[in-house]
């Protein structure tokens, strides 16, 4: 007799932890499991970018993972003894103007505790060995401990990693091709080291060298080995030499050679299987952007499985998640390819002209500012999704994130929001942070309260109509004669958002805060559009 689930989620990574979390958060029962007996205690993967820790403030665990981790407030980077320029990522526009040090295994841990909270565990040494496709799901064959398994499952996500027995199952290319020159890792003390700690460092010499910084003023060191049997202290200390001649490495600890591959899945969906993580894409580790972009797959992903499981969406809906996401993977995997390029580079003419458009592009402000947002991964937009919508907007449109710089001044509300760890105020965003979707009726700087007030009603009461999708009302205004009960927006900020200084804005905020919809007329039928685009998956 096969047990039965709505979910099986398959790989205990932080993809898998996350999505099953998120899903238990929702209402939505769910399985993980894992092959691996026991948490492995060590991870190759330490960099938790801007965007990464928005999704986990929006979880309520951002602090746990700030109290855990360490600051990286600047990439460097480096080439024939000369610094080449650096990404200052305070330039990003992220609440977090940096990244975060913390080993893999330590986020598995915060992860897998936060999914213990919603009533989930990891199902461990249980390893996946059949799928067959069965009526309205498919009916898993798991083995454990010797013995067979059968659990139907209405949907089944695989986020078991680069060789996904998921991903194989269900008959997914994963397409691409293997990184040639191998990868190697180790995590070290620098005993007389004078630069900054709160940093990433990258040299790109004859032995290319990145140093991350971990708690406990420790460093992960990656780099690319001189030979498959070098000694890898060596490898990496001849190229540290040049710029600290007098560090050491000391407390070496985890010495691995590693190989890489650039490759993403040509489907992110067969059927009721879906696949997320590296299990449908994997990329240069050069960027710090493999886990990150895990987590954004699941973070979008789990919203809409929930949607579907609970009867509140067509499973067309679960098809955007591959339009929105399977473009992400293959925009950071050709960006791996170009730093692994820029990595390997031997002859010197080359790398002089790399040196040079490196500088160059670390001198032009426009530059620096782009380099920044790419690292922190704050450039992602959804505006070509099909279940987006809406009037177009240089800055706040459809498909775009909610930026985090629309300051609220004075504002009172029921939501409770966190306040910014850097400054203590309150942003726009924090309106948002829900399971379901957030409805901000927006005025202009000019907007008078009645108008405000007037939209109001007409999308509360389309709001109440879709209950499903929509978590909760917030009207903002900007004009001190608005009610005191409404947040306010700084004008300035109002600017940013409304077309004219009396026009009166919805944006649709979805769970994953990312602009769905963004009207200036029309507000009630607008919204209902949006939403039976939203239910039904696509356009109509």
């Amino acid at each position: 007799m096969a047990n039965d689930v709505p979910v099986l989620v398959v790989g205990a990574g932080p993809t898998g932890l996350l999505l099953a979390a998120e899903l238990r958060r929702r209402g939505v029962r769910c399985r993980l499991i894992d092959a691996h007996a026991a948490p492995l205690h060590w991870d190759r993967a330490t960099v938790i970018h801007p965007r990464s820790l928005e999704v986990f403030e929006a979880l309520g665990l951002v602090e746990r993972f700030l109290a855990a981790g360490v600051e990286q407030r600047v990439a460097r980077l480096h080439s024939s003894g000369a610094v080449l320029g650096e990404i200052d990522l305070a330039l990003c526009g992220s609440r977090y103007g940096f990244n975060l040090g913390l080993s893999e295994e330590v986020t598995e841990s915060i992860l897998t505790e936060h999914l213990r909270t919603h009533g989930g565990d990891v199902t461990r040494g249980a390893r996946l060995v059949d799928l067959a496709a069965r009526g309205d799901g498919v009916r898993a064959t798991i083995e454990r401990d010797g013995a067979r398994e059968e659990l139907d499952a209405r949907w089944v996500v695989g986020c078991d990693g680069l060789h996904s027995t998921t991903r194989e199952l269900a008959g997914i290319e994963l397409a691409g091709h293997d990184i040639p020159d191998p990868w190697a890792v180790l995590d070290v003390t620098l005993a007389g080291w004078s630069e900054p700690y709160e940093a990433n460092y990258a040299y790109l010499d004859d032995v290319p060298v990145i140093l991350t910084a971990l708690p406990g003023r420790r460093w992960r060191v990656y780099l690319r080995p001189t030979a498959s049997d070098s000694d890898l202290v060596t490898d990496a200390a001849s190229t540290l030499a040049r710029y600290h001649p007098e560090v050491r490495f000391e407390d070496v600890a985890s010495p691995t050679r590693f190989h890489c591959h650039t490759r993403v899945a040509t489907r992110f969906r067969a059927g009721r299987v879906l696949v997320a993580g590296d299990a449908a894409h994997v990329c240069s580790p050069a960027q710090g952007h493999g886990m990150n972009t895990g987590l954004q797959d699941a973070f979008n992903l789990a919203w809409k499985l929930a949607l579907v499981c609970r009867g509140d969406a067509s499973d067309a809906l679960l098809d955007s998640y591959e339009a929105e996401r399977r473009p992400v993977a293959e925009t950071v995997t050709a960006e791996g390819d170009a730093a692994e390029h820029a990595h390997t580079i031997a002859d010197p003419a080359e790398r002089r002209a790399r040196d040079a458009a490196l500088r160059a592009t670390f001198a032009d402000p426009a530059s620096r500012h782009h380099e920044a947002i790419a690292e922190a991964e704050l450039d992602v937009d959804y505006g070509r999704s099909p279940i987006v919508a809406g009037d177009a907007h240089p800055d706040v449109g459809p498909g775009a994130r909610l930026p985090d710089t629309l300051a609220l001044a004075g504002a009172r509300d029921a939501v409770g929001p966190v306040r910014s760890p850097a400054t203590g105020a309150r942003f726009l965003h924090e309106l948002a942070h829900r399971a379901g979707h957030t409805a901000l009726v927006v005025g202009g700087a000019d907007a008078t309260p009645d108008a405000l007030a007037r939209v109001a009603r007409d999308v509360g009461r389309a709001a109440d109509e879709r209950a499903a999708l929509l978590e909760a009302t917030h009207v903002v205004a900007a004009r001190d004669d608005a009610p005191q009960a409404w947040p306010r927006l700084a004008p300035r900020d109002a600017e940013r958002i409304a077309s004219a200084g009396d026009a009166v804005v919805l944006l649709a905020v979805r769970p994953d805060g990312h602009v769905g919809l963004r009207a200036e007329r029309d507000h009630a039928a607008a919204l209902a559009a949006y939403a039976s685009r939203v239910v039904r998956g696509r356009a109509f």
